[in-house]
């Protein structure tokens, strides 16, 4: 009984639901699960631009993302992605646990630090007017990232 609730509640909410396949949905082909489930007008979108404006607008500092199986640090930017070292975000692409990694294709501006050959996390440590950063690599390797940046 209770699956059959969760199930219905799912299903009671997927219209307010906007996902977007991922690597693993593809592991049928042409990710029918997903598409058969949800239907075909899920394709990528600048959804999340007002959420970054947002952001933005009240200061935010950092924004982490995974999913791509690497790591890179971005430059504070504005939500245009241009250079903004006044107020800008800095942006961190922390995908490196997990499945294996892939390499980068062309490099985006305002790129300042990537890897795609080592599992890690990705440590931060807050204070009252700063942040510091710091990739932490698996045993046994070497590359590091690290550095601090006063807040706005």
């Amino acid at each position: 009984m209770r699956e059959a609730r969760h199930s219905r509640n799912i299903t009671m909410n997927k219209p307010r639901t906007r996902p977007s396949p991922g690597n693993h949905d593809y592991h049928t082909s042409g990710a029918s699960g997903y598409f058969n489930y949800f239907g075909a007008n899920h394709a990528p979108d600048t959804s999340t631009g007002p959420l970054v404006q947002a952001l933005y607008d009240n200061n935010a500092e950092v924004i982490a993302t995974g999913h791509n199986h690497q790591y890179e640090r971005f430059a504070p930017m504005n939500p245009s992605g241009q250079l903004d070292n006044a107020r800008g975000i800095r942006h961190f692409v922390a995908g490196m646990g997990g499945a294996s990694h892939y390499s980068f294709g062309t490099i985006l501006p305002n790129s300042q630090a990537r890897n795609s050959d080592t599992y890690g996390v990705l440590k931060f440590t807050l204070h009252a007017n700063s942040y510091d950063w710091q990739f932490v690599p698996e045993a046994g390797k070497t590359y590091s990232d690290s550095g601090t940046t006063t807040c706005h």
